[in-house]
């Protein structure tokens, strides 16, 4: 595995065993841990993971993974809300949204695990997919255009 690979196994390690409340105890953890990061790093991770801050018996807020159903609708709701437009042209896709949203329509995009899509690019309002043959690209086009237009 990567160190990016690593370090986010032992961020869900971590809050798996144990209540980490802040930013700064999870880099303290990290860091006891071997990882050498910073705030920016640990940020990252922690959005590009999905964690949420969730609230113990007690009141208090801690560390802990979204559920697959919670993060089946909220990427549901992003795709609902944001997706504009959608053209592919060979194997290619380019996926329009609202401005910002992108990178939470390819996190969908790559929560599909399809062999058919090699890669993914996310600007701030489109995203670039590289399928791995246009019948692949002509397919997801049309499905995200069917959800689009029935809003």
């Amino acid at each position: 595995m990567g160190q990016k690979q690593d370090r986010q196994k032992k961020i869900l390690e971590l809050i798996e065993k144990e209540s980490v409340t802040t930013q700064e105890e999870m880099i303290l953890r990290l860091r006891q841990n071997g990882f050498a990061v910073t705030q920016a790093t640990v940020s990252r991770d922690i959005r590009e993971m999905g964690l949420v801050k969730r609230t113990d018996k007690n009141g208090v807020g801690h560390y802990a993974e979204m559920s697959f159903q919670g993060k089946k609708n909220a990427l549901h709701t992003a795709l609902n809300n944001s997706v504009v437009k959608v053209d592919f042209a060979g194997n290619m896709l380019v996926i329009k949204t609202l401005p910002g949203m992108a990178s939470a329509v390819a996190t969908w995009v790559d929560s599909l695990e399809s062999e058919e899509i090699l890669g993914s690019i996310a600007g701030d309002d489109a995203i670039f997919v590289v399928m791995r043959e246009m019948e692949y690209a002509r397919e997801l086009c049309r499905e995200l255009s069917v959800k689009i237009s029935a809003l």
